[in-house]
């Protein structure tokens, strides 16, 4: 074995070898999740200013939106009482799906560090989900999580009357 290959291959016998031995933090499977969901999905158009984590968790809920995927987009969720997040997002995706699997622009509003207002506008269906995700202390880093209190199908569905009908409308921009 080459100079070259010696470090990539201690590299891959150590990623392999954690691997096989369940060497892995909760942040691993996040972030696997992740990189999975971005390899799969069109990224979202953006209006506003998200912090990395606000724009990361937005992300995965339009993705588990699109896939249909009512247990992952629960996982999401702030909440540790399972019954209302896992309702929530059966109803979310019954409402969402196919508008998450087009188009979507998410537009950010406030200042990003801790907690975020989004509201995103699915352009295939017309329709708009306003969403509240935040950060929660996750040792040595943040892990963002987006609040799902929503278990009645109507109130799923209603937009709030501040919300814009089209994104931009109350000045945010693109980031630069």
């Amino acid at each position: 074995m080459g100079p070259a290959r010696a470090p990539r291959a201690f590299i891959a016998s150590a990623l392999l070898v954690g691997a096989l031995t369940g060497c892995s933090s909760e942040y691993d499977a996040d972030d696997v999740r992740y990189a999975t969901g971005y390899g799969a999905h069109e990224p979202l158009a953006v209006l506003g200013y998200p912090s990395t984590g606000s724009l990361g968790i937005t992300q995965e809920v339009v993705w588990q939106l699109a896939d249909g995927n009512a247990g992952e987009l629960a996982s999401l969720s702030d909440d540790q009482d399972k019954a209302t997040p896992e309702k929530t997002a059966e109803n979310w995706i019954a409402a969402f799906r196919k508008g998450a699997g087009g188009k979507v622009t998410a537009e950010f509003y406030d200042e990003g560090s801790v907690r975020q207002t989004v509201v995103l506008y699915f352009h295939d269906t017309g329709q708009i989900k306003q969403i509240q995700v935040l950060a929660i202390d996750g040792g040595n880093k943040d892990r963002w999580r987006v609040v799902m209190a929503e278990p009645d199908p109507t109130e799923a569905v209603t937009t709030l009357p501040w919300v814009p009908k089209r994104p931009g409308e109350l000045g945010s921009k693109a980031p630069q």
